[in-house]
């Protein structure tokens, strides 16, 4: 075979010139490889931290206030919503009947002003709601504040303690529905249980237990109601951007419907 042709300073000068370039090819392309690699990795990093800060604030504990006129539902809806998405549940009648019950100095205050049918002072609730509401289980599981604030003086006065819902339900029903159920209502002792002599018969073995509350006359009522109707508007305002005005003259099932839609989108 021919011999080779021996290598001039040309050749020499050329096949250097190729040898060096290899690797700065071989480093572009690989360099361009890691960057894509290195982009693909910091959008999965980012779409990771999106979707966990996403699904933190889905699941931030929940704040509301549901409100309403005495015999409205709105203890049904509240046993109902604690039910599905396990809110405390903080009752401002509750922890001012204990209060009674118990015969403190503030329970005994409150007496004469719930058995007017009159709202009870500020100074007296204010404390006991925000003491219900800063507890550990309130904090974490969020919370349903039932029948509180009642007056735009109350809506301040738990606003000024750092109290303030994401949401607020207010449930209407007719007057003349109103005072129906509320002088038909019983209440059993033993278990805490709602009656109407109409609408939700206890059974014939409770009968003889059940009393009436000392509120739940048609005088009381119709005193409740005009208070009701004197402050309801007034909080309506204070919470005018995040109200919900349910129509609680309805079967509780369509009534929960519709306030379970609203949770669920907040």
């Amino acid at each position: 075979p021919p011999a080779l042709p021996p290598l001039t300073p040309t050749t020499k000068m050329a096949a250097f010139a190729l040898s060096a370039a290899a690797p700065a090819a071989t480093a572009q392309f690989t360099g361009g490889r890691t960057s894509k690699l290195t982009s693909s990795k910091v959008t999965r990093a980012a779409s990771s931290r999106k979707s966990v800060s996403v699904s933190a604030a889905a699941a931030a504990p929940k704040r509301i206030v549901i409100a309403g006129a005495p015999a409205s539902g709105k203890g049904t809806q509240c046993e109902l919503i604690v039910e599905k998405f396990g809110l405390t549940h903080i009752s401002a009648g509750d922890l001012l009947r204990a209060e009674v019950k118990a015969g403190t100095p503030a329970g005994l205050r409150a007496k004469d002003f719930m058995d007017r049918g009159d709202l009870v002072p500020d100074e007296v609730v204010v404390t006991m709601v925000k003491n219900a509401l800063d507890t550990p289980q309130a904090k974490e599981k969020g919370w349903l504040l039932d029948g509180y604030p009642r007056s735009a003086s109350q809506a301040d006065a738990i606003e000024a303690v750092g109290i303030t819902p994401d949401v607020f339900l207010l449930l209407n029903v007719p007057d003349d529905m109103l005072i129906e159920r509320v002088v038909g209502r019983r209440l059993d002792p033993e278990t805490g249980a709602i009656y109407h002599v109409k609408f939700f018969p206890p059974p014939p073995e409770v009968v003889d237990r059940l009393t009436i509350r000392s509120d739940d006359t048609e005088e009381k009522a119709k005193n409740r109601l005009k208070v009701h109707h004197s402050n309801v508007d007034a909080v309506s305002a204070k919470y005018s951007t995040i109200i919900k005005q349910i129509d609680g003259n309805r079967a509780k099932t369509d009534v929960f419907a519709e306030i379970s839609g609203i949770i669920d989108n907040m």
